[in-house]
């Protein structure tokens, strides 16, 4: 793919993760498609989630098989049908949420990470 095409498609998934005026959730799963046309983001939402935390860390997550266990462990479905990045974010929001020191998605996603080893 040219680079040209390929710094077209990332600036427009970047600017959906970074517009403030998007829910979390929505900015991922605009972000997310944005860049399923690039090599290694046509199936599988661990690269894409990498890009699209590296352009937003602090509203981002990056999901990995390693999350998708550690949500097993704790009784939340995550199911691997298309849409699973944005899905992932909802869950992501909720328990970001809900924890007392103000956690970012980032800071989930690694706890997950952590947790699904």
């Amino acid at each position: 793919m040219p680079d040209a095409e390929v710094r077209r498609i990332t600036a427009h998934a970047v600017q959906a993760v970074c517009d403030l005026d998007l829910p979390v959730v929505e900015a991922a799963r605009t972000g997310r498609r944005m860049l399923s046309p690039l090599p290694g983001c046509r199936n599988g939402d661990a690269l894409a989630s990498a890009l699209l935390l590296a352009a937003a860390p602090e509203r981002m997550a990056v999901y990995d098989r390693r999350a998708h266990i550690a949500l097993h462990k704790l009784g939340i479905t995550l199911n691997n049908g298309p849409g699973r990045y944005s899905r992932y974010m909802a869950i992501i929001e909720q328990i970001r949420a809900s924890h007392p020191d103000g956690w970012t998605a980032r800071d989930t996603d690694l706890a997950l990470y952590a947790y699904g080893e």
